[in-house]
């Protein structure tokens, strides 16, 4: 490696493995995508490693409700991501999971050494728990009212209206996501990481350009008071590393997530942990990460001190972006505006959002907004019409007229050639900064010269009284439809690629942006970019607003209102208000079947549940877990009996009372008063309702 050659280790913040890519995500992954094939392409070293975030109560929960280990769950989110990444171009060296072998020894290498650093502490706290599921709840597992606002159906850590933080206990008249109980306060001991006595060691790492000057007075405001110690453990049950030495505790998954960095990296280079420690201390090594702004907290903070204390070098850098807005609001599955990675794919050309995030990102963490008018915009009247247009409207015109031969650039266009050459330094410093606006910029100006160039000398015309002239002015814009795309070469790499085919050239690196071409045939044309139409867009937000379940009900559920307003008073005496407007799209994904109860049963310990083992015709049994004691008592009232039922609602498990294979339906305010739909008795088990 030469002197001047950079050998960099970058990483993207982890995906968390409970949920589908969607374009909000993408904003950080094409950013550093961009910026790391913009160092490879002007030469320098760069290992980019990536992965799932794999632990946590949300993955636990979400994979008991789905009838599935949470080993299968994040097994498939892993596939998918990897799938949608590789739509976009956004190309990792390594692809791994904090859910693995060698990232718990990294966990518990750096956990044991944080710890006899005298960082380690324990506390007894006070935690929301739902007493009926019997589980210390997460802060996005608690939604109330909020407490400066008084917005209803707000998360336990932030309200979205308001934009106010405070704790889930703050939270007036809270709910438990997953029960629907109203959750008490419990203690518990658990173990915090102890931020204070690192203060000068951050305050020092802040200086030396860790984080850009936008970001660094932010991070200071922190330090006007005490630094807060950080939990880093959570109760049983919870998917996730053991933490050694300690009954029922587990890692919090932002312990073990940063240091899924180190696990990428070492299963990148098949080594060990120690191995891959040393790997990471290299002197010549500069470590970027990029992450958003929501989760600097984390990374400025937490993870510095983790590895400080653990012996290893601190990151070199922090890169961190704004959020996505669509038509500078909030996405909205509603408004068709929460786009995931793969419907963009299915309906737009993965190059738009490329190119389009270059034109709005720079190295500053300000939000930027995706209008669609915008968007169309841009990639028709830059992407097309200026940046395609050299190679898409020459390169046929040189294969018509003479024979696909490229000869000698014209004299009159050297000093439009020299000027593209020349903008080489200014493009290559704003990339290097990541102030991709300021380079698509540059570019789309000097892409208007070329193009201004060829309308002049017309060598359509031009041809018909002397060929050579013609082929040397084709040839200077096809030249200059090089050099451009190779300053497109980090946003565009498939435009590169069908650019460099058509050319008849190796791929090009920076370096040569200076070479001239020799003259030799170049291949036949292949379309580069197509115009991108309104109605794709709206077909692709069209789709995006299918399969969007009705509004969550922001008022407590039936029986907890039931218990407020004592006995079985119906909460909705003027009959229930309608929920959200479906279509049919989503009305036919719910299956209702016929079925027969062969067997009906109290529940032990409950005084709500029935168990119902269904007869499904050809579909088999099922078994049912309903909430109707109340009003089926004796239970032996059912048995026989016809009844709806929701075939392919996902299996649920209800705590110890066991797992409900689907839902039958009823009607009714609930208590002693539901009522069991029955189809006709010329229904057989099996049947599906239409």
């Amino acid at each position: 490696m030469s002197a001047l050659e950079r050998n960099i280790l970058v990483t993207s913040a982890l995906p968390y493995a409970n949920g589908s890519i969607h374009i909000g995500h993408l904003v950080e992954y094409i950013q550093t995508d961009i910026w790391v094939r913009f160092q490879r392409l002007i030469g320098n070293t760069v290992t980019y490693v990536c992965g799932d975030d794999a632990h946590g109560t949300p993955i636990m929960l979400k994979a008991q409700q789905a009838g599935v280990t949470p080993e299968a769950w994040i097994s498939r989110y892993h596939t998918e991501h990897k799938a949608d990444f590789a739509k976009f171009s956004v190309e990792f060296d390594n692809y791994y999971t904090t859910h693995s072998e060698l990232n718990r020894e990294l966990v518990e290498r750096i956990y044991a050494r944080v710890k006899a650093a005298g960082l380690i502490t324990a506390k007894e706290i006070e935690q929301l728990f739902d007493p009926k599921a019997n589980i210390f709840l997460p802060d996005r597992f608690v939604k109330g009212t909020c407490p400066s606002c008084k917005a209803p159906d707000q998360y336990g850590d932030s309200c979205e209206i308001c934009g106010k933080t405070f704790d889930p206990s703050d939270l007036i008249n809270p709910v438990s996501v997953i029960s629907g109980a109203t959750p008490i306060l419990k203690k518990s001991r658990h173990l915090f990481l102890e931020l204070e006595p690192c203060r000068e060691m951050l305050l020092k790492l802040y200086e030396q350009g860790f984080v850009d000057d936008a970001v660094k007075n932010k991070l200071l405001d922190w330090f006007k008071e005490p630094l807060r110690s950080w939990d880093i453990s959570r109760d049983a049950p919870f998917f996730g590393f053991a933490i050694p030495d300690e009954q029922d505790k587990f890692f919090y998954n932002w312990f073990d997530a940063p240091i899924g960095y180190l696990a990428s990296l070492g299963n990148k280079l098949a080594c060990d942990a120690i191995e891959t420690e040393k790997f990471w201390n290299d002197d010549d090594l500069e470590r970027w990460h990029f992450i958003g702004k929501d989760i600097q907290y984390f990374h400025a903070l937490f993870w510095p001190v983790m590895l400080h204390a653990a012996g290893l070098k601190v990151p070199t850098k922090l890169a961190i972006h704004g959020f996505l807005t669509v038509n500078g609001k909030k996405m909205s599955k509603r408004d068709g505006t929460f786009i995931t990675a793969a419907t963009f794919a299915k309906h737009l050309d993965p190059q738009y959002l490329r190119y389009y995030y270059a034109t709005k990102l720079g190295p500053s963490p300000e939000d930027l907004d995706l209008s669609p008018d915008d968007l169309a915009a841009r990639i028709n009247g830059e992407l097309v019409n200026k940046l395609a247009n050299l190679v898409s409207r020459c390169a046929p015109m040189l294969s018509r007229l003479l024979e696909g031969k490229l000869g000698i650039s014209a004299m009159d266009a050297i000093p439009i050639l020299r000027e593209i050459r020349g903008a080489a330094d200014e493009i290559h410093a704003a990339y290097d900064s990541r102030n991709f606006a300021a380079a698509t910029r540059l570019i789309c100006t000097l892409a208007d010269k070329a193009n201004k160039y060829v309308e002049d000398q017309a060598p359509w015309k031009l041809v018909k009284e002397d060929a050579e002239a013609a082929r040397g002015v084709l040839t200077a814009a096809l030249e200059a439809g090089r050099i451009l795309t190779i300053y497109l070469k980090p946003i565009l790499p498939e435009f590169a690629f069908k650019v460099e085919k058509c050319l008849a050239i190796p791929p090009q690196k920076w370096r040569n942006i200076q070479d001239a071409v020799e003259p030799h045939t170049i291949n036949a044309f292949e379309h580069l970019v197509q115009r991108l139409e309104k109605k794709a867009i709206n077909a692709m937000i069209d789709d995006s607003k299918e399969g969007v379940p009705p509004a969550p009900v922001t008022a407590p559920s039936i029986e907890n209102q039931k218990s407020k307003m004592g006995g079985g008073e119906n909460p909705y005496p003027d009959g229930e208000p309608l929920t959200a407007q479906i279509n049919i799209d989503q009305f036919l994904a719910v299956d209702l079947r016929v079925a027969r109860v062969l067997t009906a049963e109290a529940v032990a310990k409950s005084d709500k549940l029935l168990k119902l083992t269904l007869d499904v015709g050809h579909l088999g049994q099922r078994t049912i877990l309903a909430g109707i004691q109340k009003a089926y008592v004796p239970s032996d009232r059912l048995v026989n009996r016809l009844v709806v039922f929701c075939a392919n609602l996902a299996p649920r498990t209800m705590g110890k009372f066991g797992t409900s294979e689907g839902m039958i339906c009823a009607a009714g305010p609930g208590g002693t008063e539901i009522f069991v739909l029955s189809p006709d008795s010329g229904a057989k088990p099996g049947q599906r309702i239409h």
